[in-house]
């Protein structure tokens, strides 16, 4: 449709402004997803099942420049989970937004982080992640491998202002997360002998041992602290490269993906129970 007055032939002001469009974009920049180099992140969407059968949509990030790679999926009660790996910091950050229960005097949403030590090949690298492609977009993804469940002791918890010493992910994900940041005593180590500052850490209170402290679900004062208990599954990741053989090729080459499922399972200190009513039934 062309503006009234306009019949096909460019305006000096139109001809002016043609001319100055590729100066505008290289000061302004490409409209976010249009034209993007080789070191934005790239973003894959898939649809993937659920441990209880339902189906959602997974969105995963590959920063190559950063070297990290992200995950995020929305669960059919309203929770979103999402998963960060910092290859370069050696640290993995799981968050979790929980939907509160407004009648039992919850605020409107909860956030919990949760950071352990990023293990070689656990996931595969960000520069392969960037280049996955998916030729039917409509198909359900369902994990070629499901791994063990991963039960983890959150004891020590991280100084969020610090947090960026650690990964500087940390500040953004964790943002809603505050004063619920966990991590391990044995990943502690691990960092700290990789250079990062101990003022990163804090200690929970003595009494947070599991041995001393009863189970929320256990607890019939909601105002008391307790042991909190939070599972949560990434249901479908690229967990490892595929290698193929070849008559043409001497060696071993990249050929594809295997995907996996894994479940966790933290238990970690709360001051109030008031902060743990998932946990409430047996």
């Amino acid at each position: 449709m062309r503006l009234p007055g306009c019949h096909g032939v460019p305006t000096a002001s139109g001809a002016l402004l043609l001319l100055l469009l590729p100066l505008l974009v290289q000061l302004l920049g490409a409209p976010r997803g249009v034209g993007a180099g080789a070191g934005a992140p790239a973003e894959l969407r898939v649809r993937v099942r659920l441990l209880d059968g339902q189906v959602t949509e997974e969105s995963l990030q590959a920063d190559s420049d950063n070297d990290s790679i992200s995950l995020e999926l929305r669960k059919p009660d309203g929770t979103l989970v999402s998963f960060t790996a910092d290859f370069k910091k050696y640290v993995k950050i799981f968050r979790a937004l929980i939907l509160g229960e407004l009648e039992k005097g919850q605020s409107q949403f909860q956030a919990l982080c949760f950071v352990t030590r990023l293990h070689h090949n656990e996931i595969i690298p960000s520069e392969a992640m960037a280049k996955l492609r998916q030729k039917n977009p409509r198909a359900v993804r369902q994990a070629e491998e499901v791994r063990g469940l991963e039960h983890l002791h959150m004891d020590i918890a991280v100084n969020f202002s610090q947090g960026g010493l650690l990964s500087p992910h940390l500040r953004n994900v964790c943002a809603e997360a505050v004063g619920a940041i966990y991590t391990r005593q044995e990943d502690v180590r691990f960092w700290l002998e990789q250079g990062v500052d101990g003022s990163v850490f804090k200690t929970l209170p003595k009494d947070t041992e599991q041995s001393l402290l009863p189970h929320c679900r256990l607890m019939a004062d909601r105002g008391k602290p307790c042991v909190c208990h939070y599972g949560l599954s990434l249901a479908w990741y690229p967990c490892m490269l595929k290698y193929c053989h070849s008559r043409d090729r001497p060696a071993p080459y990249k050929c594809g993906i295997r995907s996996c499922q894994k479940s966790y399972s933290f238990n970690f200190y709360v001051p109030q129970k008031q902060l743990c009513l998932w946990d409430e039934d047996p």
